[in-house]
This record gives C-alpha cells, sequence and structure tokens, in this order.
C-alpha cells in the first residue's frame, strides 16, 4: 500500500509507523495546514482519536471518538482548562503514542507603527505562549505512552522579518524552542519535530492583512498546497526528522537566510517585504 501526493510517498513501513499513534491532539485544525494533518492522518489510520482545539467547528467528521474544543488559544485560563479535559481524554484513549500538532498561529502584515498593538501582543499569546504551555501541559501524559510534538513554523523563522516583525520573531521563537525541546527529552520516549513551510495555500494572507496572495502558482513559484506541507509533516515524523523545511526552494532560501550576514539578509527582506506592500495597494 502507497499513498502519495506528487513527489511526496508513504510507505507499507511509514504507514505501519503512524498507526502506532491512537490520540492525536491539535490546535487550529478546522482549515488549512491543521485541516489537511488531520484528513491525512485520518486516511492513515482511521480509527484514531482526534481533539481539534480551534474557535471555528470543523465543517468536516472528525471520527466515531473525534472532539472539537472551541477555545481561544490567546485566554489562558480556558486553555489551562481545556489542558485538563484532555489529559483525561489521554487517560481514556485506546493503548498507543500521542501526536500533538501546535499548528495555531496568525501574522499581521504592515509596518510596527502602523500596526494594531493589542493584536502584535495576541500574536505572541496564540503563536508562543499557547504552544508552550499546552505543550508543558501535556507532556506528562506523552512521556507516559510516548509519542511525538509537531509544531509549525515558518521559513520566516530563518531571519527577521521586516513588514511581519512580530510574526516572524514568533516563528524564530517556536522553531529554536522545539529544537531544543527536542534535546530535553531525548532518551524518554517523546520527540520533536519542527516543520518551517513557505508560502501555503491557506487563509493566513488575508488574516495578515493582505488584499491578495502575494504568491503565483507555477513552475517558478514557491507556494504549496495545505495538503503537500501535511504529507511533509507526516513523513518528517515517520522518518523521525527534527526540522522540516519543506520543498527544496524553501530549503535554499532557507540555507541562505541563515548563511548571510543578519543585517544584509535583513535589508533584502525589507526590499521584497517593501515591494509587496506596495503591489497591495495596486
Amino acid at each position: 500500500m502507497k499513498m502519495t501526493t506528487k513527489a511526496i510517498e508513504l510507505t507499507t513501513k511509514d504507514i505501519a509507523y503512524l498507526k502506532g499513534f491512537s490520540l492525536m491532539i491539535i490546535t487550529g485544525g478546522s482549515s488549512g495546514i491543521g485541516c489537511s494533518i488531520i484528513k491525512a492522518i485520518r486516511t492513515v489510520v482511521p480509527n484514531i482519536w482526534v481533539c481539534n482545539i480551534s474557535r471555528s467547528k470543523p465543517a468536516f467528521f472528525l471520527g466515531e471518538f473525534g472532539s472539537h474544543q472551541c477555545l481561544d488559544l490567546n485566554d489562558a485560563d480556558a486553555l489551562a482548562r481545556t489542558a485538563e479535559e484532555l489529559l483525561k481524554r489521554a487517560t481514556a484513549a485506546p493503548p498507543g503514542k500521542i501526536l500533538l500538532v501546535n499548528n495555531s498561529g496568525f501574522g499581521d502584515y504592515g509596518r510596527l507603527p502602523d500596526l494594531d498593538r493589542a493584536k502584535q501582543l495576541r500574536m505572541i499569546d496564540v503563536n508562543i505562549r499557547a504552544v508552550v504551555d499546552l505543550t508543558t501541559r501535556l507532556l506528562p501524559a506523552l512521556m507516559i505512552r510516548g509519542g511525538t510534538v509537531v509544531t509549525i513554523a515558518s521559513t520566516a523563522a530563518f531571519q527577521p522579518t521586516p513588514f511581519l516583525a512580530t510574526y516572524g520573531a514568533t516563528k524564530a521563537f517556536v522553531r529554536n524552542w522545539c529544537l531544543a525541546l527536542n534535546e530535553d527529552l531525548r532518551g524518554t520516549g517523546v520527540r520533536t519535530l519542527t516543520v518551517c513551510p513557505g508560502p501555503t495555500r491557506t487563509n493566513f494572507f488575508k488574516a495578515a492583512g493582505f488584499t491578495k496572495p502575494p504568491i503565483q502558482s507555477g513552475a517558478a513559484s514557491l507556494d504549496m498546497t495545505a495538503d503537500e506541507v501535511a504529507f511533509f509533516t507526516l513523513r518528517g515524523i515517520v522518518r523521525e526528522k527534527t526540522l522540516v523545511v519543506t520543498g527544496w526552494k524553501n530549503r535554499a532560501i532557507a540555507f541562505f537566510g541563515s548563511k548571510l550576514p543578519i543585517v544584509w539578509i535583513t535589508r533584502i527582506g525589507a526590499r521584497i517585504l517593501r515591494k509587496l506592500r506596495l503591489e497591495q495597494h495596486r
């Protein structure tokens, strides 16, 4: 049995590995990349228990033992209560490993002085604080049952991102934090995977304030579908990767972004993103 999407392939051995997971807890699984990850893993493991944490209810069936927790990750008290419910869910789930996917996050595009300060602070809460809070609360269950913590970062994590300053900084934090956590957990039976997609065809750009997506489809484009990112994620899990940058073009950009002098790459990034900003107003 094989499952393929373009050049991404899951083999019979990969599928057997994924069937070792009996419970998936995911944030932001109602749409975008999170939705695609749920659908992809349920294709392979149809009986997996799925717990989705999101403000909006998914339009698709989560499975017989699926559940949806309506939650704004900006609410720390509500997150603490939800984590307690999830720990009970982990106790009740069938034997097997736990897959925790920290997927929720958002951006805000523009010059920082022009942006809403409250939204910037909410971004830090959702993109950083909620990731650390939820993961640390659920780690005791993962360490008992074994599992993987997946955190969706971004290629923006590899360099400063003018016009997306706070967003890029939050993704740099979760990338470094998740990589370090993998070492902290060495020998415990729990691994971490940091996934860094480039531009992806989701509602991210609209939520970030773009009037139209600043990416173009075609052979020369950098964008991917959410389904492609989901399969890169599953392949990273089964191959026990620590860091996955989706696609060779994005890997090349991330490589050069991390090797060039940081002041140079910031200035280059500013020129590119400033051009996008101007194009949005045409």
